[in-house]
């Protein structure tokens, strides 16, 4: 098989998401562990979950949500819950276990939430005008949306070639 190198824009794009993936989630963590104790990603399970009807959701749902293997999340959530931040409540029926924000994991949340935007606006939006961050997130919708549709294809585990639509 040939392997088939970036042309120039693609990797002056490619090297520019590396660097976001990279750079920004330390600065938020740096931020989030420095002012509230937690790291972005335990930020995040917490908001996802005060976003909830009840401030609860299905493990395996919230998992989705955040983007995380079950086991990452389920990681997360007994650190969580020896924070006192979240707990598990088992439900009847089959419908699992659930997280779920205690009244401590929500005033986290919104104590934490002005130091967190203000960094997010600070290193990301306020560099850009209105119309640049509507086109940031038509294009990062479109690639998140991408890389759901192709990692969920049974081939791609198996490396196979992508056909490219």
């Amino acid at each position: 098989m040939v392997t088939k190198w970036l042309d120039p824009v693609e990797q002056r794009a490619w090297r520019a998401i590396v660097a976001l993936m990279t750079r920004l989630p330390g600065a938020l963590d740096t931020q989030l562990q420095r002012e509230s104790g937690v790291t972005h990603f335990e930020y995040w399970v917490l908001t996802l979950l005060s976003e909830e009807p009840g401030h609860r959701l299905q493990m395996s749902d919230l998992a989705h949500k955040a983007n995380a293997s079950l086991s990452r999340l389920s990681h997360v959530i007994s650190k969580l819950e020896r924070m006192g931040l979240a707990e598990r409540v088992a439900t009847q029926g089959r419908r699992g276990v659930h997280a779920v924000l205690t009244d401590n994991g929500y005033l986290k949340v919104v104590e934490s939430a002005p130091g967190y935007l203000d960094t997010v606006r600070r290193l990301v939006f306020d560099g850009l005008a209105a119309d640049e961050t509507a086109r940031l997130a038509d294009l990062s919708e479109l690639l998140s949306t991408r890389l759901t549709e192709v990692l969920s294809r049974p081939d791609t585990a198996a490396g196979a070639a992508d056909d490219g639509g």
